[in-house]
């Protein structure tokens, strides 16, 4: 690991929690708050009618993914919400350790616009292939009225493997005589998660390894230079631009700084940009927004010059 890496490291702590529109941080808020609302409803309707039955009848129906497609057209926007929905609280919070874990390398690597995305598309891939297995396994037909997908498992597994297909020589606490392997916790991470199924139905089992398939599958298409995501930060950004008139186009470029002048054999003049706190921030909220490979060879030079200068 060069200079400038030991720079990013130290210095992306520094804005990973408090950068505006941080896409983990995001994430994490939501699965918190449901699992804070949904937890008090439960305790509620344990408190007020002396059980949980109500709770999984009346309310869970609405928010977690049915097996059933005649269940599912009722409530088609648990294809969405049953991916934020933890009725467990144990699982709940590993779940989101989890997540923690493998998003701020993800968002670090490749910027702030890929983790949605790649959550969504996991939490989808893991939804479709539920109810498909349940339809198709003739073992499964008898349990499919009461049959349910619930938790972020799906797209944190979709997060997982994109990180470490994304960087599998990524290491860990390198602290520890040079740090440990990506690959070594994200086979720590299947192995609980399918452990932590035990005997649930194999419906369950083939919607988390249809996560990890479009984890990788993200990956593989993003470097042949195919966004899969592109479209909902777009969506995005156009539906919050509605809401900001005081939003502008970028000015025009000076006159200035279009003129070109004949300077015969001369070398054309050439601006070097200082190193200051602001400049090194601007290529930083780059790193979070777009990931490292997107900087210019100049704005890698500031950060390897800005390492050198920070260790002396």
């Amino acid at each position: 690991m060069g200079e400038s890496d030991r720079y990013i490291d130290r210095r992306l702590k520094k804005i990973s929690l408090g950068e505006d529109n941080n896409a983990l941080i995001a994430l994490i808020s939501i699965n918190i708050v449901c699992l804070a609302v949904f937890g008090i409803i439960k305790l509620l309707y344990l408190f007020i009618g002396n059980s949980t039955v109500g709770f999984a009848s009346e309310i869970l129906p609405w928010s977690i993914l049915p097996a059933r497609l005649l269940s599912l057209a009722k409530a088609p926007w648990t294809v969405l919400t049953y991916m934020f929905i933890h009725t467990r609280v144990l699982t709940g919070i590993t779940n989101l350790i989890w997540l923690w874990a493998f998003g701020s390398i993800l968002q670090d690597m490749a910027g702030n616009k890929k983790i949605i995305p790649i959550y969504l598309y996991g939490g989808f891939a893991g939804a479709v292939v539920f109810v498909a297995a349940n339809y198709a396994m003739p073992v499964l037909h008898a349990n499919m009225n009461v049959a349910y997908l619930e938790g972020a498992s799906a797209s944190i597994m979709a997060i997982a493997i994109a990180t470490t297909t994304l960087a599998p020589d990524y290491r860990i606490f390198r602290m520890l005589n040079g740090g440990i392997p990506l690959w070594v916790l994200t086979i720590l991470f299947v192995v609980v998660d399918f452990a932590d199924l035990g005997t649930a139905a194999p419906a369950h089992l083939l919607a988390h390894i249809s996560g990890a398939l479009i984890g990788f599958l993200y990956v593989m298409q993003l470097r042949r230079g195919y966004d899969w995501g592109a479209w909902m930060n777009n969506m995005y950004d156009w539906f919050i631009n509605l809401f900001d008139p005081d939003k502008k186009k970028a000015p025009p470029q000076k006159t200035r700084d279009k003129l070109f002048y004949k300077a015969g054999n001369q070398k054309p003049f050439e601006k070097h940009s200082m190193i200051t706190q602001q400049r090194i921030d601007e290529i930083l909220d780059k790193i979070n927004q777009k990931g490292f490979h997107h900087l210019s060879d100049e704005e890698k030079s500031i950060l390897k010059r800005a390492a050198e200068s920070d260790l002396h």
